[in-house]
C-alpha cells in the first residue's frame, strides 16, 4: 500500500493535491445494476427458481465469482465460469441497446480531465463488458482498467484499487496514498476503496451505504459536483476541517 510522505519533525502537514480518480463503474458510472438483477431473475427462473430483491441486493458490488455462487445455491446448476459469462453478455447486449449514464458522472469527467486529474476505471465486471462502456464515451477519459479478471480477490478486498494505485504510481513515482480519491455505490466497493486507504467518496444508488469504520465522504449524486468538490473532499480528510472543506459536500466520520 502506498504511504502518506513523511513529515520533517515539528511541520504542518500540507494540503494535498488530487491527482488521481479511481472510479467504480457499475452504479456509479453507469446504471447497470438493473441489468445485472434482470438477467439474474431470467437466469435464475430458467432452472424453475425465484429471485428476490433481498437475494439481488447482496450481490451488488461484489466479486463475479462471489456472485455466481450465490446464484448456484439459488438453483442455477451451471458452473461459475458459465454463469459468469451468461450474466455478463445479457448486460452487454442491453449496453449495446442503450448506455444508463450515472446523472453527473460525464461531467465530473470533463472536469477532472480538464484539470489535469488522472482516471482509471477499477471495477468487479469484467474487461469485455467494461471496455464496451468505456468505449462508449465521448472521449478517451481512463488511461487503463482495472476488472475483475484482473485480480485474484474481488471487492471488498482492496487488491484492484492497489493494482490501479501502483499501475499509476510507476509512471509517476512521486504519487502517494494522499493523491488518490475512490469514487465507489455499493457497501463491498467503499470497503474496497477504504482499505486500499484512499480517500473514498460514496454515492449510494441502489443499496444504502451504512457508516464505516472509516472517514469517508458521502454525496447523493455526482450532479454538480466536480473538480473543486472532489479536492475538498480530500483535504478534509487529510488536513482537516480548517483546509476549506465544505461541510455540505457530506464528510461523516464513522
Amino acid at each position: 500500500m502506498l504511504s502518506p510522505a513523511p513529515l520533517p519533525p515539528g511541520d504542518r502537514r500540507p494540503e494535498p493535491a488530487l491527482r488521481a480518480v479511481l472510479w467504480d463503474m457499475d452504479g456509479t458510472l453507469v446504471d447497470t445494476e438493473p441489468y445485472w438483477i434482470a438477467a439474474e431473475h431470467e437466469l435464475v427462473e430458467s432452472f424453475g427458481g425465484t429471485w428476490s430483491h433481498a437475494q439481488a441486493v447482496q450481490l451488488v458490488g461484489q466479486a463475479l465469482d462471489r456472485s455466481a455462487r450465490i446464484l448456484q445455491a439459488a438453483g442455477v446448476r451451471l458452473p461459475e465460469r458459465q454463469i459468469i459469462s451468461t450474466l455478463s453478455t445479457r448486460v452487454m447486449e442491453r449496453i449495446e441497446e442503450a448506455v444508463p449514464w450515472r446523472p453527473g458522472a460525464q461531467e465530473m469527467l470533463d472536469s477532472l480531465t480538464a484539470n489535469g486529474v488522472r482516471c482509471a476505471l477499477v471495477t468487479m465486471s469484467e474487461r469485455p463488458l467494461a471496455s464496451l462502456v468505456v468505449e462508449k464515451l465521448p472521449h478517451k477519459y481512463f488511461e487503463f482498467l482495472v476488472t475483475g479478471d484482473d485480480v485474484t480477490r474481488g471487492k471488498p478486498d482492496p487488491e484492484a484499487y492497489l493494482q490501479a494505485m501502483a499501475t499509476m504510481q510507476a509512471t509517476e513515482s512521486a504519487l502517494s496514498v494522499e493523491n488518490f480519491v475512490a469514487l465507489e455505490d455499493s457497501v463491498p466497493g467503499v470497503g474496497a476503496g477504504l482499505a486500499s486507504g484512499a480517500v473514498t467518496i460514496g454515492i449510494p444508488h441502489t443499496v444504502p451505504l451504512p457508516e464505516f469504520s472509516g472517514r469517508f465522504t458521502r454525496w447523493d449524486t455526482l450532479v454538480q459536483k466536480d473538480h473543486s468538490a472532489v479536492q475538498r473532499a480530500l483535504h478534509g480528510h487529510w488536513v482537516g476541517a480548517d483546509t476549506g472543506f465544505d461541510p455540505e459536500d457530506g464528510m461523516v466520520t464513522a
